[in-house]
């Protein structure tokens, strides 16, 4: 009689940010998953080594490239790391900004998630409704950066410029009558601000329309109830942060336990799951989409009230106004010697770390009192997630791996840095 024997399936890429750059290797019974063995490779940009060679400020936009769907908080890990080095002050509505761009890139990066898993499990229709959101949050990143994704708007001491007093509208075109383009710049009359408030307000409902879509939906409860489940005990020793962290139960944020910028600030709860499967995860997610909208109302109302400076006065970080580098030679001489060769960072070492959209996004930083870094070593939350590959997916379908793949809301970006 012949031996039945466990046959090897290479898998994907399956999810989106996956391309090509993740060969799964599971090995079969039948349908059902013995082992899964994750091969990272092809995308590897050595970004911690190219910011040896960079001054501190030319390797802030490759910080935007590490998780490509969160960049401006990718940013934010790297800038709070040289304050702590350089002892910097951030003026108080810098700190404000940040916090609301922070939060404006978790819905960024939370709808792509839940477009991604749901179109991956089936659900067809859901990665439209997101991205017609994302479209109004890129909108917002364009106006104040110039850029709808590598926005590089942190900078150390603060943000780049003030935001604008301008919406930016849509023009007539052969495709759009005069008619149809002031129904689209209906909410674009007033400030950037103006445009936030106004989409904190309709953003509620859009939440709602994807919880009819999918919460109590028979099919999607199929594909995730009960899938890929991680005890609380496990997810720590695993190294989860992040919605996978709280998926299991456990109350874990950054923003809460070790707040930054003003965080402490603004008032807002850390939804938890109670199961710790694929469909606690996506609760979990979809729950702080409202905290990020209650955020980022609570920051507009600040912003509104207190205008104020928005980067530090100190011209050897941050450089002077255009207006006196052309009328005073010492702050020319800041300028040159800023944009030529960057400011020193102290001899010391510092952590770093963000409540990132998909967990603890850290910065290490060691400086010698050079310009450049010593050594730069990025945590990123996603590497810890993927290696919990074999333990999650081990005794589920192949179709079930697809659904947890999807939960782990990885980019490679930062995995495969």
């Amino acid at each position: 009689m012949a031996d039945i024997k466990n046959y090897t399936l290479n898998l994907g890429p399956q999810h989106p940010a996956a391309h090509g750059v993740l060969r799964l290797v599971l090995e079969l019974d039948g349908e059902v998953v013995q082992r899964a063995d994750p091969h990272i490779g092809l995308l590897h940009r050595a970004t911690e080594k190219l910011a040896e060679s960079k001054t501190y400020i030319q390797s802030l936009p490759y910080m935007d490239r590490l998780d490509y769907v969160s960049m401006m908080c990718n940013e934010h890990a790297y800038c709070l790391a040289i304050e702590k080095l350089m002892g910097l002050e951030v003026p108080l509505r810098a700190q404000y900004i940040r916090v609301m761009f922070a939060e404006i890139t978790r819905m960024l990066n939370h709808l792509l998630w839940l477009g991604a898993h749901g179109f991956d499990c089936g659900a067809m229709n859901i990665l439209i409704y997101c991205f017609r959101e994302r479209e109004d949050l890129y909108d917002m990143y364009e106006a104040v950066s110039g850029a709808r994704m590598h926005a590089a708007y942190f900078r150390p001491g603060g943000v780049y410029r003030d935001l604008p007093d301008h919406m930016p509208q849509y023009q007539v075109s052969k495709i759009k009558n005069a008619r149809t383009i002031a129904r689209m710049n209906e909410n674009r009359q007033g400030s950037l601000l103006d445009f936030i408030d106004d989409f904190t307000h309709r953003f509620p409902k859009y939440v709602d329309e994807y919880e009819t879509l999918l919460t109590d939906n028979r099919i999607w409860k199929q594909r995730t109830v009960g899938i890929g489940v991680v005890t609380p005990e496990r997810a720590k020793n695993l190294g989860f942060t992040g919605p996978m962290l709280r998926g299991s139960g456990i109350a874990w944020d950054l923003r809460k336990q070790q707040p930054y910028d003003v965080y402490d600030q603004v008032d807002f709860d850390v939804p938890v799951g109670t199961t710790g499967d694929c469909y606690d995860r996506y609760l979990v997610r979809v729950a702080e989409l409202r905290q990020s909208n209650r955020i980022i109302g609570q920051c507009v109302k600040w912003l509104r009230d207190n205008p104020g400076p928005v980067i530090t006065d100190n011209h050897k970080v941050a450089p002077p106004s255009r207006e006196s580098m052309k009328t005073s030679m010492e702050e020319l001489i800041h300028h040159f010697k800023l944009f030529t060769e960057g400011f020193h960072v102290p001899e010391g070492e510092a952590y770093a770390a963000v409540e990132h959209p998909k967990g603890e996004f850290g910065i290490y930083l060691v400086s010698d009192g050079a310009n450049k870094p010593y050594r730069l070593k990025i945590r990123p939350p996603g590497f810890a997630h993927l290696a919990a590959m074999d333990e999650m997916t081990r005794g589920h379908m192949i179709s079930d791996t697809v659904a947890i793949i999807g939960t782990m809301d990885i980019v490679f970006g930062e995995i495969d840095r």
